[in-house]
């Protein structure tokens, strides 16, 4: 073919321009239009899937976390493994907890031969249906729909172990670090910091993940009480659970309630039969009293 007042060598030349030129805008656009994703995949909300991607981050995660040389680290959640991989620098072992089977592939292609991948240890299925294995520290970013669940089965384990650094939302955050007065003090406050001691470490903003969630983060310690305080923690649960079932009324007002009175005497009685009945009483056992009754017999001013 011949391109009329052009040399043959100059016509090909500026035509091979204008398609690379067209080919690299192509790419551009395309880019701009897929948000990033390991290897092309769709990444799934019902997973809570926004991976860390701001290395800085990941850094300060680790550095805060004392991770030790001799130290087997769990994660929950590890995705495609940007904090994963500066967790198998850090301690002897990681164990990854991850729900997605693509996931899964990603973490084995991320790993496999390299020398990471003997440090490693892959469990795919959901965490909150799994045994933990024995570990020291745990340290995620985990899914945030489970923060609860999570936060509760760990407090429960045993052995012990040292800390777990963990990202949650912002809010959830700072509800595990209230203190008494503060707006944000619940039943999760009360619960977590009888169990533990808790600490607000980093603040994370939604811009360093992908994609980016639709509220900040925050990075928290929470470090065991070991031994534990001598109670039966589901009756101190329900318990907690009177006190803030209705937050805007006195404690007084929630325990002379009539149905509240009820289930307690119910629970009093429960309690007695289990102990030997009058065996128990005779032991020492006060009769019941209901709480409301504790209320109104204190002093004005009184809680």
């Amino acid at each position: 073919w011949h391109v009329p007042g052009l040399e043959p060598d100059t016509a090909i030349r500026r035509l091979s321009r204008l398609v690379t030129r067209n080919f690299c805008t192509m790419g551009k656009e395309r880019k701009q239009r897929e948000p990033a994703r390991p290897s092309g995949m769709q990444l799934l909300k019902s997973h809570g899937q926004h991976f860390l991607k701001n290395p800085m981050i990941v850094d300060s995660i680790c550095e805060k976390s004392g991770i030790k040389p001799t130290d087997t680290i769990l994660e929950i959640g590890p995705g495609s493994g940007n904090l994963t991989h500066k967790l198998v620098s850090s301690g002897r072992k990681v164990i990854a907890i991850e729900l997605d089977t693509r996931m899964v592939g990603e973490l084995y292609k991320r790993f496999q031969g390299t020398d990471a991948m003997s440090k490693l240890e892959v469990i795919q299925g959901d965490v909150m249906k799994k045994e933990f294995p024995y570990f020291d520290l745990c340290v995620a970013n985990i899914p945030y729909q489970i923060s609860a669940p999570l936060v509760n089965k760990l407090l429960l384990h045993r052995p012990f172990f040292r800390a777990a650094i963990l990202m949650f939302q912002k809010e959830f955050a700072q509800r595990l670090v209230a203190r008494p007065g503060d707006e944000m003090y619940s039943r999760l406050s009360v619960n977590t910091q009888l169990l533990a001691d808790v600490q607000h470490l980093l603040k994370v903003g939604r811009n360093n993940f992908r994609p980016p969630p639709k509220v900040d983060s925050a990075v928290v310690r929470i470090v065991p009480k070991n031994p534990p305080p001598p109670i039966n923690f589901l009756e101190w649960d329900g318990l907690v659970r009177l006190c803030f079932n209705r937050k805007n009324k006195t404690l007084g007002a929630i325990f002379r309630q009539k149905e509240v009175a009820v289930v307690m005497q119910r629970n009093y009685n429960t309690a007695l039969s289990l102990a030997g009945g009058a065996a128990a009483a005779g032991a020492g056992v006060a009769p019941f009293k209901p709480f409301g009754d504790f209320f109104s017999d204190a002093p004005d001013g009184a809680g």
